[in-house]
């Protein structure tokens, strides 16, 4: 006998559905809370693009029970389906609340943009749930986007948090659960957790807000591989008995702060602070602050400078290696166990690089989160050498496949191909494209690849050798231009110093 379970699945048109319809594909309801009714068993409800207001007839606050699952566009974030509305909430732990949404028990939202235009209105409002937000865009919300209290536990990946009026997420009560790979831009506060909250924040990016992070009371987050830059007044504010998780010895943090105007990290409290690993300006660092890095023989207290690898290091000789221009960075890589064993078992830094042998180099380099489920290229048997690296590099968005279903992984990479990949795989943020004047061939940069080289070349990525000033965008890359690109990048996440007195 097999066990199934029913799943229900009905569709939402603010345009052209009905209340009265039945809820089919043919046949759309109009608004979402006519759908949420009937959602007595786990239910799929399928939004098209239009406005869900008041005026299209929903009930604020929305309630999503356990069990359901709303769905729109995950692949532009939600865009065109925006669910505008504030609706009274009596939360057991901070009474009555302007929200939008609720989220019970193990609900999901996938693709929506949620507004709250009241005064101190909430996007959504999370309380002792365990429910998932993926891709979606909570934006110009009148305090905050979303907020957790109680022993919530949510998932909150891959969305945009941008331009609300306090802050993009808030953290409260004993909230723990994890933060993955979400940009907050554009909010006074980017996240703010107080309390007993416990999450674990990794991978997010946080530009332009005014302060990026700030923890408050006896907040406990753990903190890995998140980007911080560009924030008006600063990168992490802690406060009251907060204690940040930054980092050990045996799982460095691995933060870059960056071009933040007043401080990278402040520590209010009067307990001291370590950092292990993560990459700072050593004058935007104020408070009692530990500083360490891993690869140091010493460590330094509060305001050390990052160290620098020095291009005259060999780790090992190899006639092969002996003054080539891309030395230093093959022996930084072999330093820190990320050399690559390409199917000759040779490194050949002259010739072309395949993609099977980039999509190994990043997997070892990054060790990337995965993103995506990889397909199974037809062309790329389990039994390949490369076929984990791949499977890893196609996951976490460094590398993709054709329309055919095929990886072509004797195929060489072409430099720009390169360079879009770390900047797309790494999720950067963009730059403006003014950055690339400096290369003298720069009409050959195709449009759609302006922004990612821009933004690569603002990240210190792009390596060009012997003539910095020509991008030659359109050769295939050598083995020891992406060695050197990718040791680069590493730099620009801060899992690594840089290496000076190469060439200029």
């Amino acid at each position: 006998m097999v066990n199934s379970t029913l799943v229900v699945t009905l569709y939402v048109n603010p345009l052209t559905g009905n209340d009265t319809n039945t809820g089919s594909r043919l046949s759309p309801f109009k608004s979402l809370t006519r759908a949420l009714k009937l959602t007595k068993i786990p239910t799929i409800i399928h939004l098209e693009s239009g406005n869900y207001s008041a005026a299209s007839g929903e009930v604020f606050p929305l309630v999503i029970p356990g069990g359901t699952t709303v769905v729109g566009n995950e692949a532009k974030k939600g865009a065109g389906i925006l669910i505008y509305g504030s609706g009274e909430h009596q939360s057991p732990s901070f009474g009555m609340q302007n929200i939008t949404l609720l989220l019970v028990d193990n609900a999901c939202i996938l693709g929506v943009t949620v507004t709250n235009p009241s005064v101190r209105g909430t996007g959504i409002w999370i309380e002792s749930a365990v429910p998932t937000l993926a891709n979606n865009t909570l934006s110009d919300c009148g305090r905050e986007g979303v907020f957790t209290t109680g022993t919530a536990k949510p998932t909150i990946s891959d969305n945009i948090f941008v331009q609300n009026t306090a802050s993009g997420l808030v953290m409260a009560g004993h909230s723990q659960g994890e933060v993955l790979r979400n940009v907050f831009q554009r909010n006074p506060l980017g996240i703010a957790i107080s309390d007993f909250a416990a999450p674990t924040i990794a991978n997010n990016k946080l530009s332009e807000n005014r302060t990026a992070i700030a923890l408050s009371r006896n907040a406990q987050p753990v903190m890995r591989q998140n980007l911080i830059a560009q924030n008006t007044q600063g990168g992490l504010l802690v406060n009251g008995n907060a204690v940040p998780d930054l980092g050990n010895t045996q799982d460095p943090a691995n933060n870059i702060f960056r071009d933040n105007y007043e401080f990278d990290l402040y520590n209010a409290t009067t307990q001291k602070l370590v950092s292990v690993s993560n990459q700072l300006n050593s004058s935007l660092v104020k408070g009692l602050v530990e500083l360490i890095q891993i690869n140091q023989v010493a460590v330094s207290t509060s305001y050390s400078d990052t160290p620098t690898q020095s291009p005259s290091q060999k780790i090992f000789a190899s006639p092969e290696l002996d003054g080539h221009w891309a030395e230093p960075f093959i022996q930084a890589l072999v330093s820190m166990n990320l050399t690559h064993a390409f199917a000759d078992s040779s490194y050949q830094l002259d010739k072309p690089m395949t993609r099977a042998q980039y999509a190994d180099m990043v997997a070892i380099a990054f060790n990337p989160f995965s993103k995506i489920l990889a397909p199974d290229f037809t062309d790329v048997p389990k039994d390949f050498w490369a076929y984990s690296a791949i499977q890893i590099a196609a996951s976490s968005g460094f590398v993709g496949g054709f329309s055919d279903r095929t990886f072509r992984p004797d195929q060489h990479v072409q430099r720009l191909q390169v360079i879009v990949s770390l900047v797309n795989g790494l999720g950067l943020p963009a730059v403006d494209s003014d950055i690339l004047e400096v290369y003298s061939d720069r009409h050959t940069i195709p449009n759609y690849a302006r922004k990612a080289v821009a933004t690569a070349t603002r990240w210190g990525i792009v390596v060009n050798y012997p003539d910095p000033k020509v991008l030659a965008s359109s050769r295939l890359a050598t083995r020891a231009e992406v060695a050197a690109m990718v040791y680069q990048a590493l730099v620009a996440i801060g899992r690594t110093p840089p290496i000076k007195e190469l060439f200029n």
